[in-house]
């Protein structure tokens, strides 16, 4: 890497650095005084008033991990803007041009650009892959759920092992459903079998009393399990359900394992599916009714092809500035914002048609490429060089 090279990568981080600080920054202050009513009211108990430092204790905490949600959401746009604000730079101070005269092609000068933006846009699923998937239970947290006590929806979740899982209302501080139904398949010598329980609390593997309550012998390949008590029926025939899947505890408890169905899954279902690793989600898929599961193919189809997307937007953005650098540069500069709009609203448009099953998963995810790739071939050609 030459000395002009090194010179416009720091420029690009620095660029980046700022667009990220400042486009996070924005999305969490309007955020914030848009909602917020709901950090500061009660509504368990109107009567009793928070304690100033609770509050602003909660709010750093809801922000602090929902920063890592708004950057997935905005990575690419924020690769965009800091390549866009290096070249716009770049012209603004006349470096581009003594470069050119000495021979140095326009898509040489950009070499180090496009290497920022790759590492940007890695760091991007890198954070989508590792961090998010671990963070999932604080980002499906409301911001007036301070204790984690306020009762939640069920949506109800379908586990790899065949069991259907559904419930009334739950709450997140101590991972417990309120009328759970557990439906458990025909099949292999065992019955179709319906379990209601009063009351159920989800431990995870890495929970200490997984290992003091969960019955040796279960499914080596749980996450997990539902500890099941006021159980009907209290009692269940021998032979009924797999004991790799269900084991009876006491008179009316039982103890449910389970691969995927954990408590997030099963309380938000598939809003929780942007949570989730590329991994998992292959696992998901990599079973006989993934056909019935059109959002998650579409998810997973759109997390392979994310890359080229994120470059895409990039070299469009980069030449558009590049092909008249006579041309001002807030009008290069809301030409991106257009060509961003337009880009993003083409991926919306074929997640949209691939869920709702009018084209293929893979179809939905290459939608975009498909139509922005022969612009972006044409752009770049015709950078001014």
């Amino acid at each position: 890497m030459t000395i002009l090279d090194r010179m416009l990568f720091i420029s690009f981080i620095r660029a980046y650095l700022i667009v990220f600080s400042s486009l996070l920054s924005l999305y969490i202050v309007l955020d914030l005084f848009t909602n917020v009513d709901a950090f500061f009211e009660n509504k368990e108990n109107p009567s009793i008033r928070r304690p100033i430092v609770d509050i602003i204790s909660h709010i750093g905490s809801y922000y602090g991990y929902r920063l890592f949600q708004y950057y997935d959401r905005l990575c690419e746009a924020i690769a965009l803007l800091a390549a866009m604000f290096t070249i716009a730079w770049m012209q603004r101070s006349n470096e581009l041009l003594p470069m050119l005269s000495a021979g140095v092609s326009t898509q040489r000068v950009l070499r180090p650009v496009l290497l920022g933006s790759v590492i940007a846009i890695a760091l991007g699923i890198l954070n989508q892959e590792l961090i998010i998937p671990r963070i999932a239970s604080e980002l499906i947290a409301d911001r007036d759920d301070f204790e984690g006590t306020r009762r939640l929806y069920v949506q109800g979740a379908y586990d790899t092992s065949g069991v259907q899982i559904e419930g009334v209302s739950a709450t997140r501080n101590n991972r417990s459903v309120e009328l759970l139904f557990a439906t458990f398949p025909e099949g292999g010598g065992y019955r179709l079998a319906h379990i209601t329980a009063r009351q159920a609390e989800y431990l995870p593997k890495s929970d200490p009393r997984y290992h003091e309550l969960a019955p040796s012998g279960g499914d080596p390949e749980a996450i997990g399990g539902w500890l099941l008590t006021n159980s009907t029926p209290p009692e269940l025939p021998p032979n009924t359900v797999d004991p790799m899947r269900l084991r009876q505890r006491d008179y009316g408890a039982y103890f449910l394992w389970v691969r995927d169905a954990d408590f997030e899954n099963t309380v938000r279902g598939t809003k929780t599916q942007a949570f989730l690793s590329t991994s998992t989600i292959f696992e998901l898929l990599d079973r006989s009714e993934a056909g019935r599961m059109n959002a998650l193919a579409v998810s997973f189809h759109m997390r392979m092809v994310r890359p080229i997307v994120g470059m895409l937007l990039v070299i469009m953005g980069v030449a558009i500035i590049l092909r008249d650098q006579t041309r001002h540069v807030l009008i290069s500069a809301g030409l991106c914002l257009v060509l961003c709009a337009l880009f993003f609203a083409a991926i919306y448009t074929g997640r949209a048609l691939g869920t709702g099953d009018y084209i293929s998963p893979a179809m939905a995810a290459w939608f975009p490429i498909l139509i922005f790739g022969p612009i972006a071939l044409v752009l770049w050609d015709g950078m001014h060089t």
